[in-house]
């Protein structure tokens, strides 16, 4: 018996400083924090989530320096997920400095290194060979060459009627690119993933369930997270579902929407209809927020 076929996701591969502060930054001088470094990434969250949540077959394309390829590679195997990394020649590999307050928020700071360089030529049509559903992380939609990328990825996914999710990443660049060119560039997905802040911005709705509902009359299924109040679901112009998400200590957020992301496709991928598959997602978001970093953790 074979199973429901492979995961594809096409994203990105980071190094994420993670700096816990349990009091307000203290400006022109020392703050303390616990500080580590940790594998990370959206599309690579997204991959070892979906990993975690059984997918069996779960595989990531994405750009990385030489500096940290054998490394992110080893711990991408680790994880469960098969590793597809081209190694760029001149830039570092993507690294991200989170700042966590004692709320468990986080900021970012981001250098995009060799993620936002995934080039046309990194693609190539027979990477869909057993792929049942393709993931793109947003953020390759915020640089020239990455972009064109993923639509490459879009439309021969669409021709060989391989369903495609996207989730927008990050509000702060698509407010950059702007929601219409955004809406523009990921047309033709199967999925939208965002968060509550990045539904607000694509629709220019406050209230997040009106946001999912415009969405979903451009896009077949929406899903978007709201945090500690879970998910909300939304196809043809209507909300569908409303998932609250358990109950938690938070130590830090980041990653969160990650794991619902990863847990959402696993869970569609084994045949769940999307209101089960967002309540995966908000139980996997909740085991998140009680770690450290992105990822969920391995033996």
């Amino acid at each position: 018996m074979t199973g429901p076929g492979a995961l594809l996701v096409v994203g990105d591969v980071v190094t994420d400083v993670v700096a816990r502060h349990r009091t307000p930054l203290a400006p022109t001088t020392d703050t303390a924090a616990e500080i580590r470094t940790l594998p990370g990434g959206a599309g690579a969250n997204v991959a070892c989530w979906a990993a975690r949540s059984g997918c069996a077959d779960v595989r990531i394309l994405a750009r990385v320096g030489a500096d940290a390829l054998a490394w992110h590679a080893g711990e991408l195997r680790r994880a469960g997920v098969r590793p597809l990394l081209v190694r760029d020649p001149q830039a570092p590999t993507a690294a991200v400095i989170a700042l966590v307050g004692p709320d468990a928020e986080r900021t970012f700071l981001t250098d995009s290194g060799a993620a936002l360089r995934l080039a046309p030529h990194d693609w190539a049509p027979e990477l869909l060979a057993g792929a049942a559903r393709v993931h793109l992380s947003g953020y390759l939609f915020f640089a020239a060459a990455s972009r064109e990328t993923a639509g490459r990825v879009l439309r021969d996914a669409r021709a060989a009627g391989v369903p495609v999710s996207v989730d927008p990443a990050s509000a702060g660049f698509l407010k950059e690119l702007g929601p219409e060119s955004f809406l523009a560039a990921v047309a033709g997905a199967e999925c939208l993933l965002p968060n509550a802040d990045e539904a607000r911005l694509l629709t220019g709705r406050t209230d997040p369930l009106h946001a999912a509902a415009d969405l979903s009359r451009r896009f077949p299924l929406v899903a978007v997270t709201l945090g500690a109040e879970g998910a909300v679901v939304a196809a043809d112009g209507r909300v569908t579902a409303r998932v609250p998400a358990p109950p938690v200590r938070p130590v830090d957020s980041t990653g969160a929407g990650d794991a619902f992301t990863g847990a959402f496709l696993a869970a569609r991928l084994a045949g769940a209809d999307p209101g089960h598959a967002a309540a995966a997602g908000c139980r996997a978001g909740a085991v998140a927020v009680t770690g450290v970093g992105g990822r969920p953790t391995t033996a």
